[in-house]
């Protein structure tokens, strides 16, 4: 059974750090498109950065661009999300995606919550 946990959420002041992490099991995670996506209150899910197989390939939503790094570790199952310079609109439940790269399967994590406040 494929299963994401995410982990690393919590309260930061303006401008601080955090490193979301997420640790896969139950899959062969060199398959699959591993993404973050976040969830602010009242609105609908969006993503924030994705990330191919062999960790080449990025993309990032523009209001993250510069801000935020996404990086894997395959052999460890796990991928991350480093958010810097973070502004109160970062405020959102995040959640960790694996997307197969060579069928339709796909996993949701259960959510972390970041909430940017002073």
């Amino acid at each position: 059974q494929a299963q994401l946990v995410e982990s690393g959420g919590g309260l930061v002041q303006p401008g601080g750090s955090l490193r979301l992490s997420c640790q896969a099991s139950g899959l062969s995670v060199n398959y699959y498109t591993l993404s973050w996506y976040r969830q602010p209150p009242g609105t609908e899910r969006e993503l924030v950065a994705a990330i191919g197989g062999d960790g080449v390939i990025k993309k990032y939503a523009e209001s993250v661009q510069g801000r935020f790094t996404i990086s894997r570790d395959n052999a460890k199952k796990m991928v991350y999300l480093q958010m810097n310079s973070l502004k109160p609109e970062d405020t959102a439940v995040y959640y960790c995606k694996a997307s197969s790269r060579y069928s339709n399967n796909e996993f949701w994590g259960q959510g972390t919550l970041v909430t940017v406040s002073s």
